[in-house]
């Protein structure tokens, strides 16, 4: 395997904060989705923790919050988000991939039609990034970092499939989170920037 973090570097360096819109589960969503995987972290494979779980929607990569008009930006994602009502995401068993232990979500919509509106929105707001969309719901619950050439995809499959009973956890998407996002070479964390609230939710 090879790290994620090395992987990304050229194009989102460690410490550099760029805005990613996200869904996010609750502490107790995010307890559930991580519990069954408490032993998988490891050298070359650290896990993420509960609080910094998260489902991207959108990374904008090179953007800061200071590069966009905010005001704007919200107007127009908040104006888009009352059309979508909330919905329940699932995620079900792991894959394991290159750069990471990863569970995916469904259905598709109307998450889908989030992650297409949002990149036109950054940019009517005055966004100059390159846009890095997630075009299927997916979380991480980890990554991969130094250390990874030593891991064996074939023997974590084996250790994930070992894993008695069903997995699958649901989160409750109501709200769309922008948040400013770096890493440090082993963990993803963030700086809340806003909250949107999908159709009906009052915050």
């Amino acid at each position: 395997m090879e790290s994620f973090f090395n992987r990304v570097g050229p194009t989102w360096p460690a410490g550099r904060r760029d805005l990613h819109w996200h869904i996010l589960p609750s502490s107790d969503e995010a307890v559930d989705l991580t519990a069954p995987y408490a032993g998988l972290p490891r050298p070359g494979l650290p896990g993420v923790p509960v609080e910094w779980m998260h489902c991207t929607l959108l990374h904008a990569v090179g953007l800061a919050r200071t590069g966009v008009d905010l005001e704007g930006l919200l107007e127009d994602v908040g104006a888009f988000a009352r059309t979508v009502l909330p919905f329940a995401l699932t995620f079900d068993r792991p894959a394991v991939g290159n750069v990471a232990v990863e569970i995916s979500g469904w259905p598709q919509d109307p998450f889908a039609s989030i992650v297409e509106y949002l990149p036109a929105a950054m940019r009517r707001a005055g966004g100059v990034f390159n846009a890095a969309p997630s075009w299927y719901p997916h979380m991480s619950v980890a990554y991969t970092s130094d250390g990874a050439e030593c891991l064996e995809a074939a023997g974590l499959k084996a250790e994930l499939a070992a894993i008695d009973g069903p997995l699958s956890a649901t989160v409750f998407a109501d709200r769309l989170h922008l948040v400013e996002q770096w890493h440090d070479g082993r963990h993803i964390t963030w700086e809340p920037v806003a909250v949107v609230p999908l159709g009906g939710v009052g915050i």
